[in-house]
């Protein structure tokens, strides 16, 4: 929030503050989420106060209009951001700017006329089933201790095997899979949305093996999975960890911890699986969202009919 303070007067500070705790309280927003608001209302901050040539204050985003977002959005474009940062973009600053509207002190208008940036529909790249029993078989490869590779190896079955966000197998509690004989578990998701997700034998093998080893008292109300010192794994640990996997296997870039969340989806839509069960599964609001997998999985039989149907190739 320092960083803000130099970009901003005390009242504009005092609403930012006031605005990610009610995102928190209120809405509910993911700490992710809330990280990504505060940091995208940084650097819109930052651009007015070049665009003004002295630090933002609230008379400011009370006189906002189309233009100034335009602006905005063209200097992060020449930056190189995306359409999807863009478009998150705009969208922290709309909640900031109806969080001033509710209290008197601007207009969220002229962000309401702003289109977002259209993006462009990329597919999910999973791994392949051989990959993906790679990538968690080999886990603990790099791991200083045996209970580190044991964790590393749970975390991965976990997002591989039941397909969850990173975020939500980190945010487990202490207690949870503790009964080898559960079949299912509830997981808490984006927005507070809950779903019931099966627990295959392999992964109460990787946790079982990891609560053996583990040094931590792993206890209800404390972070089933520990960093070196004890306190919570955090999700950059799992992601470098998963970049030296990938090297050592010869996976694409592609690979990473949420890779294997579609992969879950991915290989379960090849062997049958329905997708709204799927749908259910991942916690997606939308059929359409879950909808994508089916894209992967016509492009494989095509390619698979490509390959091996004697009446694919053409004769020449």
């Amino acid at each position: 929030m320092s960083a803000i303070l130099i970009f901003s007067t005390k009242p504009v500070l005092d609403e930012i503050e006031a605005w990610l705790r009610a995102l928190a309280d209120e809405r509910q927003a993911s700490g992710e989420t809330i990280e990504a608001y505060e940091r995208d209302l940084r650097q819109f901050m930052t651009f007015m106060t070049g665009y003004h040539a002295r630090p933002c204050e609230l008379a400011d985003f009370a006189d906002l209009k189309p233009v100034d977002l335009r602006a905005f959005l063209a200097a992060r474009r020449r930056d190189g951001a995306g359409a999807a940062s863009l478009g998150r973009g705009l969208s922290g600053i709309r909640s900031f700017l109806r969080h001033l509207e509710r209290k008197g002190l601007a207009s969220s208008a002229g962000a309401k006329a702003m289109r977002a940036p259209k993006k462009t529909k990329s597919l999910p790249r999973p791994l392949t089933v051989a990959g993906a029993l790679d990538v968690t078989e080999e886990a603990d490869a790099f791991a200083a201790e045996p209970w580190v590779g044991a964790r590393d190896v749970a975390v991965l079955t976990l997002l591989y095997g039941c397909g969850l966000r990173i975020s939500e197998a980190l945010g487990l509690d202490g207690s949870a899979l503790g009964d080898p004989d559960a079949r299912s578990m509830t997981i808490t998701g984006k927005g507070g949305k809950t779903r019931l997700v099966p627990l295959i034998p392999a992964v109460h093998e990787a946790l079982g093996a990891y609560r053996a080893l583990c040094p931590f008292h792993l206890a209800k109300g404390e972070p089933l999975f520990r960093g070196v010192k004890g306190g919570p794994l955090r999700p950059q640990i799992v992601q470098r960890n998963m970049a030296r996997l990938r090297g050592a296997l010869g996976l694409p870039s592609s690979a990473t911890p949420h890779a294997l969340r579609h992969s879950f989806a991915t290989h379960l839509l090849a062997a049958g699986g329905d997708l709204r069960t799927i749908q259910d599964l991942l916690g997606h609001a939308s059929l359409s969202t879950t909808q994508a997998y089916t894209a992967i999985d016509s492009a494989r039989l095509l390619s698979v009919y490509d390959a091996a149907h004697p009446r694919a190739r053409r004769r020449g």
